[in-house]
């Protein structure tokens, strides 16, 4: 396809893509995870000003609907995530097939192939921007439109013309700059809502005739040449064969920056094998962008903890569990002693797998001089360390009751029941 752009060849693609009953049922998972962050996302300070925002404000529409929905998703920092394209693709994609489908009255095989479709576009096109994007840019932001368009392009049934034009416009919204980490405000949720957002609106306008520039990644006023200077243009359409992206995406076991993980998972395997009082220091080897993100000492807040290695590791080495309660205030206090012992180095063979893989290492120094180290090659979580259906449905139900749902088995199964082509079920 080699005369056409870069978004008419990804649409293509998507769209000859074969999907099987077991795809469903892993978007089923996946919209599982999705909707449980976010109805624990509801019970939060960032959580209840969105509800309150919506409540004044009569946000009852799909676009409202869906950034409120991706909003709440991506406030506790346990929603997926897709390494190759560091981008989160539930909280963004999810929102925009599941209030598009309930607005058109469209059941459970119809929203969960927009999930699948969805996912695919956002991803594509996040494994293309680069490197030194994610530097400035959250992925997440700026590459989520392209999923919410194609989602809500999927179950509007547009034409690939018209799913052109709503990608177009979808990418003409992208935004979403790194700098509320700098005094940790609420801004990334806000990134999560308007990805969402955007796409249904750009699906919804290409539906009336609405255009979009076709060429929005790589023209020369496109994506690609504003703020993507090591862009991988090929990446969109490239391995066209293989497996759906949604089943290459990451479930989040703790509630921290998908970066922190594989140290986590390291220094839980250390925990069992030293005690707190032994340690004289801790050296954490990772990738750059870890570095980048979550080299922060001095944690203030619990969402600064949340994007903390050293606080992380100090968590992991002394807790049985790495909950929402190892990074509130009590904990970043008890932990400050340990947490000001780990050190953090760039290191291969971390810095050059990444984003393929995301690894680190965890070196534990005791005042005996002895050493002990754990690697980790990939995170639990990852596809190739994948949390079981029994693990993640456990998940959903804890954060299901975080929320304050009173009958969480019961949602459970009624989500999981759309790979059964079931209708939506309404959330409490």
């Amino acid at each position: 396809m080699p005369d056409l752009t870069l978004t008419e060849q990804l649409t293509a693609l998507i769209a000859a893509r074969p999907v099987a009953p077991t795809d469903l049922e892993q978007a089923a998972l996946l919209t599982l995870d999705a909707l449980a962050n976010a109805l624990a996302g509801r019970a939060t300070d960032p959580g209840q000003i969105l509800q309150k925002w919506a409540t004044a404000t009569a946000a009852t529409d799909a676009e409202r609907s869906a950034f409120l929905l991706g909003s709440l998703i991506h406030i506790l920092e346990i929603d997926d995530l897709h390494r190759a394209s560091v981008v989160h693709p539930g909280c963004v994609v999810v929102p925009a097939a599941w209030t598009v489908a309930l607005r058109e009255g469209l059941r459970g095989h119809a929203m969960l192939k927009a999930v699948l479709w969805g996912f695919e576009a956002t991803t594509r096109v996040g494994m293309a921007v680069g490197p030194a994007h994610y530097r400035i840019w959250h992925n997440t932001a700026t590459c989520g439109p392209y999923g919410s368009a194609m989602a809500a392009a999927a179950l509007l049934q547009l034409s690939p013309a018209a799913t052109v034009h709503a990608l177009g416009n979808a990418g003409t919204q992208s935004a979403g700059l790194w700098q509320f980490l700098e005094v940790g405000t609420m801004t990334k949720h806000l990134h999560a809502g308007r990805a969402a957002e955007a796409g249904v609106l750009a699906a919804d306008l290409a539906r009336f005739g609405f255009t979009g520039p076709p060429n929005i990644l790589e023209g020369a006023k496109g994506w690609f040449t504003a703020a993507c200077p090591d862009a991988d243009p090929g990446a969109v359409t490239r391995d066209p064969d293989a497996p759906w992206q949604l089943l290459q995406t990451s479930i989040k076991p703790w509630p921290s920056c998908r970066h922190t993980h594989p140290a986590i998972d390291a220094a839980h395997e250390l925990r069992r094998r030293v005690v707190a009082d032994a340690v004289e220091k801790i050296e954490v080897e990772t990738y750059q962008a870890a570095l980048d993100v979550c080299d922060r000492p001095l944690p203030q807040s619990d969402y600064e903890a949340k994007f903390s290695l050293q606080h992380c590791v100090a968590a992991a080495l002394t807790r049985e569990q790495v909950n929402f309660a190892a990074f509130n205030a009590t904990a970043r206090a008890d932990l400050a002693d340990l947490r000001a012992r780990v050190t953090l180095q760039l290191a291969e063979p971390y810095a050059s797998a990444y984003p393929r893989a995301w690894g680190s290492a965890v070196t534990v120094i005791l005042h005996s001089g002895e050493q002990l180290t754990v690697r980790r090659t990939h995170a639990r979580g990852d596809p190739e360390a994948a949390l079981t259906p029994v693990e993640l449905i456990a998940k959903a139900r804890m954060l299901m009751v975080y929320g304050g749902v009173r009958e969480p088995d019961r949602l459970i199964d009624a989500i999981l029941a759309l790979s059964d082509d079931s209708p939506l079920p309404p959330l409490p």
